[in-house]
């Protein structure tokens, strides 16, 4: 059975940093997209940024307009990845989900319906 852990949310103020870790088990995802979304009350689940996998032990990272410069995704071993967030604004508020690909594909999936696991949730609150 697969489970994705996801640690590290919490409170902090506006312009300060947070970093977000998720572990998975269950099966290995060397060969897959590993990544972040988030969604805010009342809003649609939204892509924060991913890492893909290109071949050998290469990955690349994609992140959404809102967080390229102020956030930084890696791939710490085939089923964990990172998020470390700087420069948080109160709009960066919401619960943030960890999610796994089971397709390799050609481009990086943005969409939450192309991934086939996700985490539990931590919650990131950021005050202004």
């Amino acid at each position: 059975q697969v489970q994705l852990v996801e640690s590290g949310g919490g409170l902090v103020q506006a312009g300060g940093s947070l970093r977000l870790s998720c572990a998975a088990s269950g099966r290995t995802f060397s060969s897959y997209t590993m990544g972040w979304f988030r969604q805010a009350p009342g809003q649609e689940r939204e892509f924060v940024a991913a890492v893909r996998w290109v071949g050998g032990t290469s990955y690349v990272a994609d992140y959404a307009n809102s967080t390229k410069g102020r956030f930084t995704i890696s791939r710490d071993n085939a089923n964990e990845v990172s998020l470390q967030m700087n420069g948080l604004k109160p709009e960066d508020t919401a619960v943030y989900y960890c999610a796994a690909d089971g397709f390799t594909r050609p481009t990086t999936a943005i969409e939450a319906y192309e991934y086939d696991y996700w985490g539990q949730g931590t919650q990131v609150t950021v005050s202004s």
